[in-house]
Formats: structure tokens, sequence, C-alpha cells
């Protein structure tokens, strides 16, 4: 007897014990989308909802060693990665990836509410940019990270270089860079899909208020979710704003910080939904 399996998504990222970020986020988005998430764990989170403290970064060896033999078992349909920890972490999930170019790579390595590290930062972005972007399907940054990313080629400037930011990063052998927190009106958060071709399309979304963790650990993990689904990336791309929308307006309050999206939020009725969102907002 064959069993069907669903699709299978290999993620690199940190543990995080909120579950707002991380591998925790990514699997829960994989699940939401009817896939099984396979974890290698890159570094450990120490924080809560109100801010992450520290990290511990995972030795490469190790990192390495997790992902090849869960390779050597499985098929997978899509990579994700997000925080990777180290320079070392990022050769070795870029020569971990090459070996399997037709699949696809969804990249997320921004985390804002880590603590800055100065300098190693900036050499982290460097190796990102080098490495790793070149064999990304799809890049995932808001447009404050976009600018780190640019600042590692070009000088800090005050001129509007968001499209030819995102056209280098395109040259760099990205397919697609999408970009969140455009210039929009005050009261709309604009999302912006860049290819080779230009702009691809752009999403209007009505703000949401409140102050939230998580978010962009939603919308790529959903993304790579519905690419290991076989959407095609355009459609990916707005069909996971949807559910990150939905996910934000059912966030919980799990603690005295920020607030979580709820990727399940379509397992519940709809009434008891409604009536926590509206329980969150009064808070």
């Amino acid at each position: 007897m064959q069993i069907q399996t669903s699709p299978l998504i290999l993620s690199f990222n940190a543990s995080d014990p909120v579950g707002a970020v991380g591998l925790q986020a990514d699997l829960a988005c994989f699940a939401a989308m009817g896939c099984h998430g396979l974890s290698v764990v890159t570094a450990l989170l120490i924080g809560d909802t109100t801010r992450i403290e520290d990290s511990q970064v995972i030795d490469v060896d190790c990192v390495a060693d997790q992902a090849r033999v869960i390779l050597e078992d499985m098929p997978v349909a899509a990579f994700k990665v997000g925080t990777v920890g180290s320079i070392e972490n990022v050769s070795a999930i870029a020569e971990i990836v090459a070996d399997y170019p037709d699949i696809p790579l969804i990249l997320d390595p921004f985390l804002s509410a880590l603590p800055d590290q100065g300098q190693d930062s900036e050499d982290l972005l460097v190796a990102i940019r080098e490495l790793l972007i070149p064999q990304t399907t799809l890049l995932l940054a808001s447009a404050v990270e976009l600018g780190r990313l640019a600042e590692t080629w070009r000088e800090p400037s005050s001129d509007d270089t968001l499209t030819a930011d995102a056209m280098r990063v395109i040259d760099l052998g990205c397919e697609y860079l999408f970009v969140t927190g455009t210039p929009a009106d005050v009261h709309d958060v604009a999302n912006t899909l860049f290819s080779d071709s230009g702009v691809v399309r752009q999403d209007n979304w009505q703000r949401i208020s409140g102050s939230f963790i998580g978010a962009g650990s939603t919308l790529s993990a959903t993304i790579a979710a519905l690419l290991a689904n076989g959407l095609e990336v355009p459609e990916a791309v707005f069909e996971a704003q949807e559910f990150t929308i939905a996910a934000l307006t059912n966030a919980h309050r799990l603690g005295m910080g920020k607030l979580v999206p709820d990727r399940y939020f379509w397992t519940r009725e709809p009434d008891e939904a409604a009536a926590e969102g509206a329980g969150d907002t009064l808070q």
C-alpha cells in the first residue's frame, strides 16, 4: 500500500521558546497549509513576548549534520531559511542547498528583534548576500531591512533608493524579492514583489492596530508552504498575505508583551475567533 504524504519543507531557523518566530512559527504555518515541516536548528533564542534577550548559535557541524541526515532520508518540496546564526552556518547551508538547485528556496534571514551585533551583523549580511541570495527563489525583506542589506554595497543615503536596491538584489541572482512596508498611505501597508522584469505586483492592506511579533515569519513560512503545494510565486505571495492578515487579526495575547499571530484561526468557530480578537483589541 502506498501512503500519500504531505509536501515536506525543510526549515533552517532558530528555536523560539515563545513560538512567535523561528522554527516553531514555520512549523505552525506549514501545518496550516497542509505541509509537514522538517527542522534544522541554527540557534537557540532566549526571550519572551516582550523581547529577545540573547541567542546561542548552534555549531556549524551540528547544523550540517542535521540537514544531511534528513535529506538522505526524505525528499523535500521547499527550503525555508530564516535566522542563520553565524557566517559559518551561512556557508554550510549554502553548500547544502546548492546540491538541490531545483527545489525552491525562501530566504527570510532578518529578525529585527535580535540584539544588534555591530560589525558582526554586517559581515553576516555580506555572507548572506554572496552565498545565499544567488540561490534564492524568493527573498523576504522589509523596506528597512532592504536598506540595511544595500548598505553592504553602497553608502547610506537619504534618497529613495528602494527600487534601485531591489533590482540590485535581483541582479545578484535572486529570482523574486518581496519587500514589505513600501511607501503607501499612512493608513495602509503596501508590499511589493519584484523580479527581473521590475514590479510584478503591489498589494495594499489596511493597517492593523497593535504591536506584533512574528508577522514576517508567518508571511515567509506561508509563502514557502504554498510554493511547496505547487503555486506560482505571485499567487503564493498574495494568498500568504491574506493568511497573515487573518492570523494577525486573530492574534493571541500570550504574555505581557507583543501579540502573537494565530496561525490556526481557521480551526475555530467564527464567533469564538471574533470574540477573542475583540478582547485583544480592548486590552
